[in-house]
């Protein structure tokens, strides 16, 4: 049976409209074997042709079939299949930063949100802007919908801005690229400065604050901008370093991570030492997970919550609602302050 075959057989069912039966046609054609991966499709001229639908109709389905995943248009070329997993409804490309341990907890929230007829495709740019305009132009309109967590770069705007708004939600960091579009995102420098007034009184009873912050790396400039202007506020000693380097630990101090691969060394320190966190020096960690409950008696931590995130990602995902949203940014008070 030819292509037209499959969508013709289906004018008698009454409950379909044109363009779900032109979709529906496609895909048992696919499931047929009939149109195999790399195959090309009729043009939208010769569908209207042949079928006798208005061109918006042919368009409409072929756009569906996009969002689904199963083609993709080629430029001056056609549209051509490039799957045959037609059980997925809806094909999503996630870009990130990376895989670090919150950010597997937005995707397993997002994935387990949308159930299995969702199909998530995760890339990381490593908050490189070379990477992450490599990545842009391999997947830009070869998904259904795309949720990107962006550098906070206005050179990136024009590449999101090339993305429908109804099909693109940005998450994590704030990137101002029009009203249009949709933001599920944290906020840093308040958030920052409000959770350090709120442990003032203990952080006052440390000789120095030390952030550790690298400015060559996805660290929130804001994190910094608060820590450097609470310091100043309340006349707090601080400095600003690198990262952490083993061996370093001192009493009397407060160390502040960002990075937690900085702040495990420092509980290797204090481990093979007789320092004890909360009593002989302070940590403060950004972004919490289980791990950070259980150490040196619990590790306070100011985090936003990614499960939170995930589910207004995946509400805007299936209601297909705008709605802009900035996910709270909490302090988790434990043992080591």
């Amino acid at each position: 049976m030819k292509l037209l075959g499959f969508i013709k057989q289906l004018e008698g069912v009454n409950a379909l409209s044109k363009h779900e039966r032109l979709v529906l046609g496609i895909i048992e054609a696919i499931d047929a074997g009939h149109l195999p991966v790399g195959s090309q499709l009729p043009s939208i001229n010769i569908m209207v042709d042949e079928l006798g639908f208005a061109r918006k109709t042919i368009v409409k389905a072929y756009e569906e079939l996009k969002d689904r995943g199963l083609i993709e248009s080629k430029k001056t070329k056609g549209y051509f299949i490039v799957s045959n997993e037609t059980g997925v409804f809806l094909k999503i490309a996630l870009l990130m930063y990376s895989f670090q341990r919150f950010q597997q907890e937005f995707y397993n929230s997002l994935r387990e949100e949308l159930g299995e007829k969702v199909q998530i495709d995760v890339f990381f740019h490593h908050n490189n802007l070379d990477v992450f305009e490599t990545i842009f132009f391999n997947i830009r309109g070869k998904y259904g919908m795309y949720v990107i967590a962006p550098i906070e770069d206005k050179a990136l705007k024009p590449s999101l801005r090339s993305i429908s708004p109804e099909k693109l939600v940005v998450v994590d960091r704030y990137l101002n690229i029009g009203p249009e579009f949709t933001y599920i995102t944290q906020e840093f420098e308040q958030c920052t400065y409000n959770n350090l007034t709120g442990l003032l009184p203990k952080i006052k009873k440390y000789k120095e604050l030390v952030l550790f912050f690298r400015n060559d790396m996805d660290y929130p400039d804001g994190i910094l901008k608060s820590f450097l202007q609470f310091s100043k506020d309340h006349g707090i000693p601080h400095r600003v370093e690198r990262k952490y380097k083993g061996g370093a630990i001192k009493k009397g101090l407060l160390y502040v991570f960002i990075n937690d691969a900085d702040l495990w060394l420092l509980l290797k320190d204090c481990r093979n030492s007789d320092f004890r966190i909360g009593k002989d020096l302070g940590v403060l960690s950004f972004n919490d997970h289980i791990v950070k409950e259980i150490v040196s008696g619990g590790i306070t931590t100011i985090s936003t919550d990614f499960n939170k995130m995930a589910t207004l990602t995946a509400s805007i995902i299936r209601d297909i609602r705008p709605g802009n949203t900035v996910v709270p940014t909490t302090l988790i008070e434990r043992d080591s302050l």
